[in-house]
């Protein structure tokens, strides 16, 4: 597919714990598998991307350290441009520790760290790659610089797309910047009170599309003056790690193909699902065969 998409956001590295259930306070817990890999909402969504097809870049900070080196080997190796992935030594990159339990079907709970390494300011964004792009991705976590690169990309007539994971200084400016909303049910029920009145405040922002995702309850989406809900796929999931992120890539993805918003959502929701079956959240990354297969013969909840 001849389309670029750029990202700015997070980058981290997972180590990530299966066991078969999660353990209570001051216990020991045998480990049934453990992992380790690279994540973070945006470039995990980049990498989902690049796997079918998409060519994409990353724009981010990381420092020296083990993690920043093998974050950057591990876009490296999945074909994400890491040239806007700036290095800044001496400090610690983010990094993440996640213990997914299979007694819950897979869900997990994320202890993480932010980088010690000051965040990419808005001078260290590259408006020529924006402005050559099809889509921008943003996450918020840096604020100046996700508000320079939204600014850059409407300028330019550049979609932006909106991981609205968590509501940060910064999240109304952006709201308004965004040509595409996907929220998580956390910040649908800390932005709005839940799902419903978190749609309806996104109205008045004017975005091509909005959509909450509610995890295996599938998500709900408001566009065109209407709202639909999608139910999500069934499957036997190991690890919902990396799920929303790789939602975000499927959306993006059925943007860029030209899908409507139903469709769209139906494949971002499919390639999620399947993203389930394996630990980490890049490992389970289907192929563009297996998620449509899926959508045609799969069952929903």
């Amino acid at each position: 597919m001849n389309k670029t998409i750029t990202g700015l956001g997070q980058a981290s590295y997972d180590y990530i714990a299966i066991t078969d259930s999660y353990p209570p306070e001051d216990t020991k817990q045998e480990i049934l598998e453990w992992t380790e890999c690279g994540g973070g909402p945006v470039a995990t969504a980049l990498v989902s991307l690049s796997r079918l097809g998409v060519k994409t870049r990353f724009m981010g900070r990381v420092s020296n350290d083990r993690s920043g080196r093998l974050i950057r080997a591990g876009l490296r190796h999945e074909g994400v441009d890491t040239r806007g992935l700036k290095t800044l030594k001496g400090g610690k990159s983010q990094t993440a520790f996640i213990v997914v339990s299979q007694k819950t079907g897979g869900k997990r709970t994320i202890f993480w760290q932010r980088p010690t390494v000051a965040p990419l300011g808005p001078d260290e964004i590259s408006a020529a790659k924006i402005k050559t792009s099809d889509m921008l991705l943003l996450d918020g976590l840096m604020k100046e610089a996700s508000i320079r690169a939204a600014c850059t990309a409407k300028e330019a007539g550049v979609p932006v797309v909106f991981d609205a994971g968590t509501v940060r200084d910064g999240t109304l400016e952006l709201l308004g910047l965004s040509d595409y909303i996907v929220a998580s049910e956390k910040f649908a029920r800390s932005f709005a009170g839940g799902p419903k009145k978190a749609l309806k405040k996104f109205r008045s922002f004017n975005p091509k599309a909005a959509t909450v995702t509610l995890g295996a309850k599938g998500s709900v989406t408001s566009a065109g003056g209407g709202t639909f809900a999608t139910p999500a796929f069934k499957v036997a999931a190991v690890d919902t790690t990396g799920a929303g992120d790789v939602f975000h890539g499927g959306y993006i993805y059925g943007l860029i193909s030209g899908f409507d918003i139903r469709r769209t959502v139906e494949f971002a929701s499919a390639f999620a699902a399947l993203k389930c079956l394996k630990p980490g959240g890049r490992d389970g990354i289907p192929t563009l065969g297996e998620t449509l297969k899926l959508m045609k013969d799969g069952k929903k909840r």
